[in-house]
Parts: structure tokens; C-alpha cells; sequence
């Protein structure tokens, strides 16, 4: 089988996490300060706040900019559903603007949705295409928006030449799949030193300082385990998107002609989380697939406001691009460890599936 997904994994990550065993030191501690200086470097930023997760960077982001009951996000219904899920945290009222062709928030749907009530938009670069952040960046500028960036799936991708994570409010994850891992982890990213703070303070049981608690916070640390990894990780990650986009620029080389396939835009700075096509016949199309020994992901099969939580909800809007696309996407392996040969075989039999069942 070739996987949709492999972590890549080598012998300087288990050195770096058997150092951190020897030493004793395994809770946030040097090497969390390490990769949240490299990581503010390499992102173009002047803080960088790591935690337990992606799911708990764009919470502790939220909370950070005073988001909370009365408010309303503007936010994409195409995504993993963390991304609504935050909003409802913080007691804020998620509104879903509808995608374009490259699977993100359309900027003139913002526009539509915004209210007197709009606090902040929250687009995603999904599947690790950056958003159209320059028309994002002048609807939060005209209303007075905050932005926060969902960037889980886009480490390293660039708008324009500038890293995704560095518009507003970033926030990445470093689950095992994702374009670079500490296992689990994310990390919070921001020029506005009172956000960070706040970021800190709420990650750590609302503390500034040990044993006084300034807030209600959480203990949503990173681990110095985990940071270790993620130090030799942030080395190989421009190594590991090149990789991705070669991989994807050669899938697309290759398909780009078969009719009944729709192969994703490799401009404009994607990094290729995902590489994801559309197909109308999906459910047989992956079941060929897969019984050829090739992974699949549907990445994903329910939008957001259609899951039963926010039809229990009243999310009742219609929003038919997501719709649409949700019942066609399917992604392919792009990861660094698909070889030549791999793609060979994946493009022979997507050729062979069309020339035969289509």
C-alpha cells in the first residue's frame, strides 16, 4: 500500500528525544524556547507561542484577542471542523462565508457576511494553499477586523512571497501528518506582543508567574519531547515541500489532460498538505484505487454547517461550492516518502480507471 500520509521520521529525532530522556527535563522547558525562536524566525514573526496542539493554538488565539459571547468569526465551512469549533469556545457565533476553486474562503463571500457584529475572520490556507490574503487583508483593514490564520496544514507556504502564519494571528499544527510534527503540538504566531502574553499566560493555567494566576487558563503546554522533534523537523521542512511540490507538480504533469479529473493550481506558494482532485464517481474511483494498493483521503466528506452538531444548531445556510466540492475531492500520496516509481504506478492506474470505467 502507499499511504496517503507518512511522518517522517529519522535517526536525529530519536537522538533528539532520547537527549531529552537523559535529561530529565521532559515538560516545557529549553527546547520549547528553542523551536518557538526558530519557528518565530523561519515564519517572519516577532512571538511564537507553542501548545499541545493545533486545536488549542487557534482557542488560546481567539481568547488572546478578546473574542468571545456577542461576537461574531467569519469563517470557511471547508475544513476539519476545529475550525468552527474554536469559535464556539469562546461563546462567539461562527458565520460561514462559501469557497472558491482552490478550496478557500472566497473574499467577496466575506464581504457578504460581515455584520455589525464581525470581529475577526478566520480564513484556512487548506490542504496547504495559502487564502487570498491581500483582499483578506484589506475587507479586516476597511472593517476593522482582526485576522487569525488557520495554517495547520500550510507550514512554510508563501502568499506573495511572504509566509502564511505572518498576516495576522497564525496558528499551526504539528499532528504526525502534517508537513512537519513534534507528534502533537501547534503553535501560536503574532507581531503583537499583548496577544502573545495573554497566549502564554492562558496556556499555562492563566499564569504569568509560578503560582500566581493572573486569568482562567488552561494547561495546554507543549512538552520539551515534542519540541525536540519538532527542532530537527523545522531543518527539513523546506526540504520536505520541495519534495511535496515536485511530487505534485508531476502528478499534475500527468493528469492535467484527463477530462474527468479536476488537479489542484501549484502556484502561488503551496506546499501541498494535500493533493486533491475531484472526480464525480469518487466512491468507485477510490475503491479502485485502494484495491490497488493506493491510499486515499477524502478531506472532507461533510462540510462544516451540514455536520449534525450544527444542523442541531440551526447552521442552515446553503453554501454550494462546499457542497458540491465535498462530494467530489479525493486526495492522492504527495509526501516526501513517494517515490518515482510510486507516482508511476498511482498515474497508470488513475489512466487505467478512466480509460476503463469512464
Amino acid at each position: 500500500m502507499i499511504p496517503i500520509a507518512k511522518p517522517m521520521i529519522g535517526s536525529e529525532e530519536m537522538y533528539a528525544v532520547a537527549e531529552v530522556l537523559r535529561s530529565g527535563g521532559l515538560a516545557q522547558g529549553s527546547r520549547v524556547r528553542s523551536l518557538e525562536e526558530r519557528f518565530a524566525d523561519y515564519i517572519g514573526v516577532s512571538h511564537v507561542v507553542a501548545v499541545s496542539s493545533g486545536t488549542a493554538a487557534l482557542h488560546i488565539a481567539m481568547l488572546a484577542h478578546g473574542i468571545g459571547k456577542g461576537d461574531e468569526v467569519i469563517t470557511t465551512p471547508f475544513s476539519f471542523i476545529a475550525t468552527a469549533n474554536v469559535i464556539l469556545f469562546t461563546g462567539a457565533k461562527p458565520v460561514f462565508a462559501d469557497i472558491n476553486n482552490n478550496y478557500n474562503i472566497n473574499p467577496e463571500e466575506i464581504l457578504q457576511a460581515i455584520t455589525p457584529r464581525t470581529k475577526a475572520v478566520l480564513p484556512v490556507h487548506l490542504y496547504g494553499c495559502p487564502a487570498e490574503m491581500k483582499a483578506i487583508q484589506e475587507i479586516a483593514d476597511d472593517h476593522h477586523l482582526i485576522i487569525i490564520e488557520d495554517a495547520c496544514q500550510a507550514h512554510g507556504a508563501t502568499y506573495y512571497n511572504k509566509k502564511v502564519g505572518s498576516f495576522g494571528t497564525g496558528t499551526f499544527s504539528f499532528y504526525p501528518t502534517k508537513n512537519m510534527t513534534t507528534g502533537e503540538g501547534g503553535m501560536i504566531t503574532t507581531n503583537d506582543q499583548k496577544v502573545a502574553e495573554r497566549a502564554r499566560m492562558l496556556r499555562n493555567h492563566g499564569s504569568s508567574r509560578r503560582y500566581v494566576h493572573e486569568m482562567l487558563g488552561f494547561n495546554l503546554r507543549m512538552t520539551d519531547i515534542g519540541a525536540a522533534i519538532g527542532l530537527v523537523q523545522l531543518k527539513k521542512l523546506d526540504h520536505f515541500n520541495v519534495a511535496r511540490r515536485k511530487n505534485a507538480e508531476y502528478l499534475t504533469g500527468k493528469l492535467k489532460d484527463i477530462e474527468e479529473i479536476s488537479t489542484p493550481d501549484s502556484d502561488h506558494g503551496h506546499v501541498f498538505h494535500q493533493y486533491t482532485i475531484r472526480i464525480n464517481d469518487r466512491d468507485d474511483f477510490v475503491s479502485y484505487l485502494e484495491s490497488n494498493g493506493i491510499g486515499t483521503g477524502i478531506y472532507y466528506p461533510i462540510p462544516i454547517h451540514k455536520q449534525p452538531l450544527y444542523q442541531k444548531l440551526r447552521f442552515g445556510d446553503s453554501l454550494p461550492v462546499s457542497e458540491r466540492f465535498a462530494n467530489v475531492v479525493v486526495s492522492l500520496p504527495v509526501h516526501p516518502g513517494v517515490s518515482e516509481d510510486n507516482l508511476n504506478y498511482i498515474i497508470r492506474m488513475i489512466k487505467e480507471y478512466t480509460e476503463v470505467k469512464l
